[in-house]
């Protein structure tokens, strides 16, 4: 099968086709890598590719309750930590990047944070667990200034670059699942008049730039990015005027930069999201010249052999992998999978995390 053939992207070379999915688990205790996240990507190193879980580049980005990041020296090091791990399994490793932006609750967020946004528009349509107080209300965010906005981007800058000087295979850039550069990219969350709202082309101007920015701190040939079209996760608009041409034009100057792979998240399965309104995944891929990574409900190789043949060249795999360190393994014999246990999603501790057969 195509799926567990080799596969080279831009240099790095990958023992088959099955990429991890970026999955956030919430193991993260004080923001910071650790030994258990390690054994949990170690096991999970027959990947062809592993994401990490969005990972915050910022105390302003990081919403979340025990969400890893990477801004301090603990940090990194905790990184530099899960990579050895996973090397010597002969893994390869992208960190994804992220800012929460206004999906946020100021009792996650480490010292010094504070919820920043495109617009001050709150996310009304649900409310965020906090270890503290439980469920709460997302704050109200900041609308950010353009101070606000180079800072942010140069935030993205230093994570990329002390993942790589860490060791890490390469960066994927997180403009998906309502997070902050989506909320750019999306009208119903950018409402701003200046050179960063109105037009689509205005929109996608701070995901283009900041990705710009990491390819010239650390080089083309080690940065991805993921989009999540017709998404309503976080309160994103889904469908909305002119969604081709900004990703079009996404794809178009994304080729330019030269970047590694364009990441399509479909949620249509995973997160109940409404089905594409436009093949958008075919739209994008004739207008971007790199690799294509595409997935969404993939529990067999059959699914993932399907998902290559519609012209996806990588096929990520999300939850089936959370039970099934030996994924590939089971694929290939046609085993069946284990079932991962909802409630130990997001818990603290290796139960539901580590402790699979």
């Amino acid at each position: 099968m195509q799926v567990f053939e080799p596969f080279t992207l831009s240099g790095l070379e990958l023992k088959n086709k099955i990429v991890m999915a970026p999955m956030t688990r919430s193991r993260a205790i004080n923001n910071i890598p650790n030994d258990l996240m390690k054994e949990y990507y170690s096991q999970r190193a027959d990947a062809g590719l592993i994401l990490s879980e969005a990972t915050g580049v910022s105390a302003n980005g990081t919403g979340y309750p025990r969400i890893p990041s990477a801004y301090t020296r603990q940090q990194i090091e905790g990184w530099k930590n899960i990579v050895d791990g996973v090397h010597s399994k002969g893994g390869k490793f992208f960190v994804q990047l992220f800012h929460t932006g206004r999906v946020s609750s100021s009792l996650n967020l480490p010292k010094g944070g504070r919820t920043v946004a495109p617009s001050s528009i709150p996310l009304t349509s649900m409310e965020m667990y906090t270890d503290q107080e439980g469920m709460q209300p997302h704050d109200v965010p900041k609308e950010m200034s353009l101070s606000d906005i180079k800072q942010a981007q140069e935030e993205f800058v230093s994570a990329a670059t002390k993942l790589i000087e860490a060791g890490i295979d390469g960066i994927e850039v997180h403009s998906a699942n309502g997070y902050l550069l989506e909320q750019f990219l999306d009208p119903g969350t950018n409402q701003r008049t200046d050179e960063y709202g109105g037009n689509f082309k205005n929109r996608a101007k701070f995901t283009l730039e900041t990705t710009q920015k990491v390819v010239d701190a650390i080089g083309a040939d080690k940065v991805g990015i993921r989009f999540s079209p017709y998404s309503v996760l976080h309160g994103m608009t889904g469908d909305y005027p002119e969604i081709t041409e900004v990703y079009t034009y996404l794809a178009q100057e994304l080729s330019k930069m030269g970047i590694v792979y364009i990441h399509i998240a479909d949620q249509r399965a995973a997160m109940s999201a409404p089905e594409f309104a436009t093949e958008i995944w075919k739209i994008i891929g004739e207008n971007f010249n790199g690799t294509m990574l595409g997935g969404g409900d993939v529990w067999s190789a059959d699914k993932a052999e399907e998902l290559l043949k519609d012209g996806f060249d990588l096929v990520y795999v999300g939850r089936a992998f959370i039970a099934n360190p030996d994924l590939i393994e089971k694929f290939k014999t046609g085993k069946e999978l284990s079932a991962p246990d909802v409630d130990k999603l997001y818990t603290p501790g290796p139960e539901g995390y580590t402790d699979w057969e």
